[in-house]
Formats: C-alpha cells, sequence, structure tokens
C-alpha cells in the first residue's frame, strides 16, 4: 500500500530577510571601514641627559595601537629576527645598532618580544628617548 506525502512548502519570512540583509550590511561597513596607516602614534620616553646615536643599520618602533614597525614598514613578530639578520649582515660589533622606539603606553607583552628578536639576531638595542624638558 502507498501511501501518499505531503508536499513540503518552506516560506522564508520577510522580515527575516530584512534583518540578514541589514545584518550583513553592517558587518561588510565595519570591515570596509578605511583606517589610516600613513602616520605612525609614537610619543617617546623622555630621560635626563641623553647620548646621541651616531649611526644604525635599522630600526624597530612599536606605535600607539602596538604595531610593529622595521624601517618604517610594518611586520609581524615573527619575521622580526630573521628580517633583523638580514638588514644587520656581516657587520662587526660595534656597527650592528638596532633603534628601538617604543610608545610610552606599550605593555611588556608587545615589547619583550622584540628585544628577544633583536638580541637573537646579534643587534645592538639602543632605546630611543626624548629628553626631559
Amino acid at each position: 500500500m502507498k501511501l501518499k506525502r505531503r508536499p513540503m512548502k518552506a516560506d522564508v519570512p520577510s522580515t527575516a530577510m530584512g534583518d540578514i540583509a541589514f545584518n550583513l550590511l553592517i558587518f561588510f561597513v565595519i570591515l570596509a571601514r578605511a583606517t589610516d596607516d600613513s602616520h605612525l602614534q609614537w610619543n617617546p620616553a623622555k630621560a635626563k641627559q641623553l647620548e646621541g646615536v651616531k649611526s644604525s643599520r635599522c630600526s624597530v618602533l612599536i606605535d600607539r595601537s602596538n604595531k610593529l614597525y622595521l624601517n618604517g614598514r610594518e611586520m609581524g613578530q615573527a619575521q622580526l629576527s630573521q628580517a633583523i639578520d638580514d638588514l644587520l649582515g656581516q657587520a662587526p660589533a660595534g656597527q650592528r645598532t638596532v633603534l628601538l622606539k617604543v610608545h610610552k603606553e606599550a605593555t611588556a607583552m608587545y615589547y619583550e618580544p622584540v628585544i628577544e628578536a633583536i638580541a637573537q639576531a646579534g643587534g645592538e638595542m639602543v632605546h630611543i628617548l626624548d629628553e626631559k624638558r
């Protein structure tokens, strides 16, 4: 004996489609939000009686938003040690200076791995400070 099946009919309410479209619109607007990375937000720490740096081969900067830059180019912490090593090359001791600039609000979680990466690359680290006035 054969049983008759009812045809299944699934209707999507139009209000649900409107909600989904609105949520997708908000999602893509947030993702498309443009950020201006053309300027680095860096306020150096201050100290008395500073000594100037004569020369350096590379500069590492951690800005206000904890982004990491090597010679002005944004970079991740994982690639930092190798990139510094490539920049320093076979330079002898005394010519392996790496300038480290850290925003005054940066936490140790961001600058300690950078210090370690500079040490692994054999760089001679110099902290950049502003003279206290």
